[in-house]
């Protein structure tokens, strides 16, 4: 097959101009303030009948997600029951007093794509007995220019005037003040719009307020002083793919909303290419969720995740998959402007990576990276008592006072193609907490979770890895055969895995692309078709993603890092190291297992 895309020009067989499609069968009622849909008007039943026919197309996650709400809807679930009254009240609240704010749409009626009004029956349309909601977080992941501001708009403006709740708190938030305000702009150009809304809220420079039940909505970042202490009925969190550190400031504001009845967290995004920060444990959190239905296993039923993307990234070259990330394709966002980028990403496959992240939610490293995403990204685990391996192959990678210092141990086991991954890390105690406030990155949540450990006080104590080699043999019964490391590390280490190991246990790795080439070829290949089994450790996959090649005359390639210096490579480095010296005494090691 020719790798040019000759479908990408062919309009989508999915139409969204169709007023059945946007509006379901039930026409609009354009008398102000009378009610559009009538009282059994169900867009969620229409929607998984749209999903279930054929009708339109959406990703895996999204079919899962929809079956078992429509599942709900059909069949008791405890103590909550589905409401259309409740549903739709949402909905006409949008379609009656919501205005657009830019454009050749601004100042006319929002007129809601029939699933944005799933979404929204969604999450308000669970309640119990006395009226509260069933569902206080939605996650939402979609291709950009699908309209994303707008729902959050509309469902914070809900949380402060429509949803009966007494001196209802309503923030938008993010990391930096200016991500945080585009939400809130957004808002606060809607009631400007609306004569309904300017009537009964203020727009002022710093607040928008509702005076008649004390409501207030403000946009904060992070870096604000007035995090603590918040009463939160409605929180926005919009594009949280670009958080780093991105956890402290979802947990400040979650456990604001502890106070209220029906509190109600809204996470909206595309996908992004910063990994193991937020973004990957909420998508992360997502995947379990939907497993767990299938498996009929305890899932967290506080939350809905809608995740809109391509089931696989080859998909983007047939136009008609590309709804599944854009529901609002032809309507919300524009065909033809996607149609041009995909032009231009099949002419330079350069772009390839970016355009389907933004596009298509399909999760990418840095433009700079080695590998993707969907080749470095590997979910399975082992339990090493299990796999009784007996021989391993060691890699040291020691880090100065800013890196990360890493050891790995690899291993077979009897008639199994895996190849299985161990690995620990280490930062000097006295630079930790600096280390975590600078970098941003997740190094105190990983030393909870036993993938890092301190060492030291200003620099690591090399002695720390030895003694983990130790450990791993004592403990896990795993006899090191090989320990490879680069050979401009330290003297003294490799004198004392001498001592422990024996003299002929260490093996000098000589870093370049004479040494590396075909051994990063070959680990690429591995990872792509799941070989090998790094346990799920984040830290290794963040530093994958963080992994960058150089190229000489020859074709040759090197690792090296990406231009981000507080990206560390170190988990690859270590990783390669005992890579090349399983490959170098391959035949040998075979003979032990």
């Amino acid at each position: 097959m020719s790798s040019k895309t000759s479908l990408i020009l062919e309009p989508t067989k999915y139409p969204r101009t169709d007023p059945d499609v946007i509006f379901g069968k039930v026409k609009p009622n354009i008398v102000k303030g009378k009610k559009k849909y009538p009282d059994d008007y169900n867009p969620i039943k229409e929607y998984w009948e749209q999903i279930q026919n054929g009708t339109t197309l959406v990703s895996k996650k999204v079919y899962e997600q929809y079956e078992q709400i429509a599942s709900w809807i059909d069949n008791d679930y405890g103590e909550w029951f589905y409401s259309n009254k409740r549903a739709n009240h949402v909905i006409e609240f949008a379609e009656n007093y919501c205005c657009h704010s830019k454009g050749k749409m601004a100042g006319k009626k929002i007129e809601l794509e029939l699933w944005e009004k799933a979404y929204l029956a969604s999450v308000y349309g669970f309640i119990d007995i006395e009226g509260f909601r069933k569902h206080q977080r939605v996650v939402l992941i979609v291709g950009k220019k699908n309209g994303k501001s707008l729902l959050d708009s509309i469902m914070a403006l809900y949380g402060l005037v429509g949803d009966s709740e007494g001196g209802p708190e309503c923030y938008a938030v993010a990391t930096k003040k200016d991500q945080a305000k585009i939400v809130w702009l957004e808002a606060k150009r809607m009631v400007r719009k609306s004569p309904t809304l300017r009537k009964r809220i203020k727009t002022l420079v710093g607040e928008i307020s509702s005076e008649f039940n004390d409501g207030i909505f403000k946009a904060l970042a992070s870096d604000s002083d007035s995090l603590d202490g918040l009463n939160v009925h409605v929180v926005v969190m919009d594009e949280w793919h670009q958080w780093k550190s991105g956890r402290a400031l979802y947990n400040i504001m979650a456990d604001g909303t502890s106070a209220r009845d029906q509190p109600l967290i809204i996470m909206t995004s595309t996908a992004g290419t910063i990994r193991e920060d937020i973004f990957d444990e909420i998508y992360e959190e997502a995947e379990i969720q939907l497993n767990n239905y299938k498996l009929k296993n305890e899932v967290d039923d506080r939350t809905l995740f809608f995740i809109y993307e391509l089931d696989k990234k080859d998909e983007w070259r047939d136009a008609n998959n590309w709804i599944k990330a854009n529901p609002g394709i032809g309507t919300i966002k524009k065909l033809v402007a996607l149609q041009d980028k995909a032009k231009r990403v099949d002419n330079n496959p350069k772009l390839e990576k970016n355009f389907v992240c933004k596009e298509f939610n399909i999760r990418e490293t840095s433009a700079e990276s080695w590998l993707d995403f969907a080749t470095l990204n590997n979910t399975a685990t082992y339990d090493i008592k299990a796999l009784k391996p007996r021989y391993g192959m060691g890699g040291i990678d020691l880090g100065a006072t800013t890196d990360l210092t890493c050891a790995t141990i690899i291993f077979n086991v009897i008639d199994d193609p895996i190849l299985y991954v161990k690995q620990m890390y280490w930062l000097p105690t006295d630079l930790f907490d600096q280390r975590v406030k600078e970098d941003k990155i997740p190094y105190d949540i990983w030393l909870d979770q036993g993938h890092i450990r301190l060492s030291g006080e200003n620099k690591v104590d090399y002695k720390d890895v030895t003694k983990w080699f130790l450990e791993v043999q004592q403990e896990d019964d795993i006899y090191i055969t090989k320990i490879g490391y680069d050979s401009w590390s330290s003297t003294y280490l490799v004198d004392e895995l001498k001592q422990n190991f024996g003299k002929v246990t260490t093996e000098a790795v000589i870093q370049g692309p004479k040494t590396f080439s075909s051994p990063l070829k070959r680990v690429e290949s591995d990872l792509a078709a799941k070989k090998i089994n790094y346990n799920n450790n984040p830290i290794f996959k963040w530093c994958l993603s963080n992994s960058a090649i150089k190229r000489d005359t020859n074709d040759n390639i090197a690792l090296i890092k990406t231009s981000n210096q507080r990206r560390r490579i170190d988990g690859t480095a270590s990783f390669m190291d005992a890579f090349i010296v399983y490959e170098n005494n391959f035949d040998e090691y075979m003979s032990l297992i």
